[in-house]
């Protein structure tokens, strides 16, 4: 009898269209997904298919009004949106009727999406198609496998699988994209914060002493990162292990399950310490080289795969195998978990092979360790690769190994946001850089890290050949570099809402600056500027300081007024030359911006009692904080969550009684409200009744504040 995979690793699909929606000949099925979005088969009745494949997981958008008229050369698809000229013969879509012009369905104005890896990288690389377009087409070729009902990925009969995109607004094409692929989820809480991570075989004191240090410094981080020396890697030396049986002989040391005693003598205890600490815990694994005899896992391994141990034979890695996967999470990794270890960090190198054509297993390894990391009912997170089309689904992304030098960081920032135009939100990055270049430059690892904060996730990483990424290892720019991780974790609360937001509006984290100006020429030239969740715009320096001693870059704004959030500095919208000395970047807040930012002791990041409140004056604004448990999955029935709407409008600012599950926030929390160029505090209520509360220089400070209650200041 076949092995079947355990419930938990099959993934909940619907790839059925509504049958409305479809129209179709012996050779050519269209479906109408939405007004701006249709899917075209090109193969015979045998092969089109309605089963989900591992990009496209949903079908049935609801019914929108078409209609089809079969022309000489075209099926002539016509909605309220758009018109579609499908060219049976060619097997394609030849153009598309957009607000009265007929474009090319070739991707000309293609904005892109992202890439596999920056691994090797010097600078800018090519990058893969997205679904957003300067002429408002897009188009994406699916070649996708099946992924079946029963959870396996399977073979398809081939066919051109093609989805072509027709709106000019980039926002509605992520949305629709969103819908066929499936939203991004949220990721755990304690992700947000600072990450430390280095290639380097620590020793379990080592280590724990080295959190120690960042606790007596107050550098909050959230987030331990073990790289591969937490299991054997001296394979060969230590085990004798030489058999050329193993495929990857050359690399035999990065695949390892088993604790390093030598280096952990107490894994168990070290774990413990960490979770003490108040920190998460994620391991990194190179799953390519299977299971070999002298794992400790072995014994257990080989029986649940019916395999004779006495042989030494390596229990090989095989991701088309239902019986390997459900052994592989069961023995290998479950355990772990239970110990102590939160996520998997998944350094897939070996390749894009598998026992089935076309199976990356990149992609299997995302989708499988992503479920299975979910089956203790939280959310799940890994840490790995972009894989391609519904990557997203698998956060958080691990972009490679960067060099040390700026021309890295100067193309990090585009690439972050542009990944917005395939769905690709939660980019993380070697923040300071891997290798190469100049380890020794003070300037770049501040300017790196001053653009990490401003990212989805900020994690700090190098190996153990270059100078690592300690503050106090860059001694002129130390306390600069301690203030910035600092505000990284202050800025949780805001972050947190954004990616609520991406999850449910398809609201990219960061996104390019066309998303919100769409009709704005400037906005799509503006490649190294973007938006930081709803309220800030960013602009990252990176190239090196001129000789007196600040560094200049043209920024482009919008219309309306922008003020440096470091600075102080106000612009109105148009084309600008800033300069900046090494302590900022230019991060403008818009005219009414509300910005939150949590105050909380050591590395907690949970919903703070006290919160700092930025208000922007020159228009009326509204911001919604979003909190919940932080860790579950309730927010998929919009269960959980709790929304505080704050106001400025008409010189007033609110804060509005907590609407929502108020089980999640604190009793009573603390607030220090700033206004900057908003207007003068006139007077401060509390459900419409006087108060007690300070004021110093135009900051309010007002405690034991509940969340039913409402504050209203008045401005003047």
């Amino acid at each position: 009898m076949c092995a079947r995979l355990n419930d938990h690793l099959i993934a909940k699909t619907a790839g059925t269209p509504n049958p409305k929606q479809v129209f179709q000949t012996e050779t050519t099925r269209i479906t109408v997904l939405a007004p701006e979005l249709i899917r075209v088969e090109f193969g015979s009745e045998g092969t089109f298919t309605d089963k989900a494949t591992q990009s496209i997981w949903y079908r049935d958008l609801g019914e929108c009004n078409y209609g089809v008229e079969i022309q000489k050369k075209h099926f002539v698809v016509r909605t309220e949106k758009a018109t579609f000229y499908v060219n049976p013969k060619r097997k394609k879509v030849d153009c598309v009727e957009l607000d009265g012009a007929c474009v090319k369905a070739n991707n000309k104005g293609n904005l892109g999406g992202t890439a596999r890896t920056l691994d090797g990288t010097r600078g800018a690389i090519p990058i893969d198609k997205g679904v957003v377009s300067t002429n408002g087409v897009a188009v994406i070729e699916v070649g996708s496998l099946i992924l079946d009902e029963d959870g396996e990925v399977k073979a398809r009969a081939e066919e051109k699988d093609v989805y072509v995109f027709a709106t000019k607004v980039p926002q509605r094409a992520l949305e629709l994209y969103y819908k066929i692929t499936g939203a991004p989820p949220m990721v755990p809480r304690y992700a947000l914060g600072n990450w430390w991570s280095r290639y380097r075989a620590y020793t379990q004191d080592e280590y724990l002493t080295l959190m120690n240090k960042f606790i007596e410094r107050e550098i909050p981080f959230t987030v331990a990162t073990i790289d591969m020396d937490w299991h054997w890697v001296d394979v060969a030396e230590r085990f004798n292990y030489k058999s050329f049986k193993d495929s990857y002989i050359c690399m035999r040391g990065w695949t390892g399950y088993s604790w390093n005693t030598d280096l952990f003598p107490d894994y168990r205890a070290f774990l413990k310490e960490l979770k003490d600490k108040n920190l998460h815990i994620t391991v990194n694994l190179h799953p390519a080289s299977g299971v070999r005899s002298f794992e400790n896992q072995y014994e257990e391994m080989c029986k649940e795969m019916d395999m004779d141990s006495s042989t030494g034979e390596p229990v090989r890695f095989d991701c088309t195998d239902p019986k390997y996967l459900n052994a592989y999470f069961k023995v290998l990794h479950k355990p772990y978990e239970r110990e102590g270890v939160d996520f998997w960090w998944i350094d897939w190198q070996q390749g894009k092979w598998s026992k089935l054509k076309g199976l990356d297993p990149l992609w299997a390894c995302n989708h499988f360790h992503t479920l299975d990391n979910a089956a203790n009912g939280k959310r799940p997170l890994i840490l790995s690769r972009y894989a391609g089309i519904g990557s997203h689904r698998y956060p958080l992304g691990f972009s490679g190994d960067a060099s040390i030098i700026w021309p890295c960081l100067d193309f990090q920032p585009y690439f972050t946001a542009n990944a917005a135009n395939v769905g690709y939100t939660a980019w993380s990055h070697d923040i300071g850089g891997h290798h190469m270049g100049n380890a020794n430059n003070d300037e770049l690892y501040l300017r790196w890290i001053q653009f990490g904060v401003f990212s989805p996730v900020m994690r700090l990483h190098s190996n153990n050949r270059v100078t690592s990424k300690e503050p106090w290892n860059h001694p002129t720019v130390e306390e600069e570099a301690i203030e910035y991780l600092r505000l990284r974790h202050s800025l949780i609360p805001y972050i947190y809402t954004a990616y609520y937001l991406n999850n449910k509006k398809s609201i990219p984290i960061c996104k390019p600056l066309y998303y919100d100006y769409p009709e704005v020429k400037e906005a799509y030239k503006a490649k190294n500027e973007y938006m930081f969740g709803e309220n800030l715009l960013v602009a990252p320096i990176t190239a090196p300081i001129g000789k007196k001693g600040t560094a200049t870059r043209e920024v482009w704004l919008p219309e309306g007024r922008w003020t440096d959030i470091f600075t102080g500095e106000t612009l109105n919208g148009g084309t600008h030359k800033v300069t900046r000395d090494l302590n900022s970047i230019p991060v403008y807040a818009k005219a009414g911006a509300i910005m939150p930012y949590g105050v909380s002791e050591g590395n907690d990041y949970t919903n703070p009692q006290e919160l700092t409140i930025d208000v922007y004056g020159g228009a009326n604004g509204a911001y919604t904080l979003y909190e919940d448990d932080g860790e579950s999955t309730k927010y998929l029935n919009d269960e959980g969550g709790a929304f505080t709407d704050f106001t400025y409008a008409d010189g007033v600012f609110t804060i509005n009684a907590v609407r929502g599950e108020l089980e999640v926030v604190p009793a009573t929390r603390a607030y220090s409200i700033a206004f900057h160029k908003a207007g003068a505090i006139k007077d401060v209520k509390l459900n419409g009744e006087a108060c007690e509360y300070v004021v110093e220089q135009n900051v309010v400070v007002i405690k034991e504040v509940k969340p039913t209650d409402k504050v209203e200041i008045i401005l003047g």
